[in-house]
């Protein structure tokens, strides 16, 4: 995983833990802040790689179950081992694998931030997911301004917190940061919503970030 990545990402945990006004946190709060954050990832990655070696132990138990009630075995002699036999159906287990994958890649992904994060070689993480919330303290009546803009027949209140802040990180990045390719931050905010949002809000942050971009002439 690149460190901007892991970065986006904590910046993005780090949004989610705010409960009070933005220009309310000093530095030593946000750090606090992430430090949590990496433990809650750390925590869930536990849960879900738990998760996952559960769903694998359950289908172990089924195979041999069905590999034990199999005609073939049934008629063997009762002292002799189970040979293999053949599945009738593949869409089930292949079903199920799909689903420990996705437990399995996304807790890889909670563990590789919470290394990048707490590796001393890797303070960049914490640096930049903490600079990004810092521009938008400085800025964040801007941002919001340009995502009501933006988001017309939308009430800036009741849109989903998760798709603000992803936009919130995406703007400061684009417009006040501009440390990063305009591609790469646009791509990284499509990520994050399609890993934490709802279903539509891919396209609802891809239309706005692209009007965000052509209105203020990036490049």
């Amino acid at each position: 995983m690149q460190a901007r990545r892991a970065a986006r990402e904590l910046a993005f945990i780090l949004f989610s833990q705010f409960d009070k006004k933005i220009t309310n946190y000093s530095k030593k709060d946000l750090e606090d802040i992430i430090l949590k954050s990496v433990r809650v990832l750390t925590g869930n990655a536990t849960d879900e790689l738990k998760l996952a070696l559960g769903s694998l132990i359950d289908m172990k138990n089924r195979i041999n179950d069905y590999e034990a009630e199999h005609e073939i075995n049934l008629n063997r002699p009762i002292e002799s081992s189970n040979v293999a036999v053949p599945l009738p159906m593949t869409s089930d287990m292949t079903n199920r694998i799909e689903e420990m994958i996705d437990i399995a890649e996304k807790a890889m992904l909670a563990l590789e931030i919470a290394e990048f994060t707490t590796l001393d070689s890797q303070n960049e993480v914490k640096e930049y997911a903490i600079k990004i919330a810092e521009y938008f303290q400085k800025h964040h009546d801007d941002v919001d301004n340009e995502i009501k803009k933006y988001a017309r027949n939308w009430d800036f209140d009741r849109l989903v917190k998760m798709d603000k802040d992803i936009l919130r990180i995406a703007i400061v990045e684009l417009l006040y940061m501009k440390e990063a390719p305009m591609k790469v931050v646009v791509d990284e905010a499509l990520e994050l919503a399609k890993k934490y949002s709802t279903d539509d809000s891919f396209s609802f942050i891809n239309g706005i970030l692209a009007k965000v971009i052509v209105e203020n002439g990036l490049k």
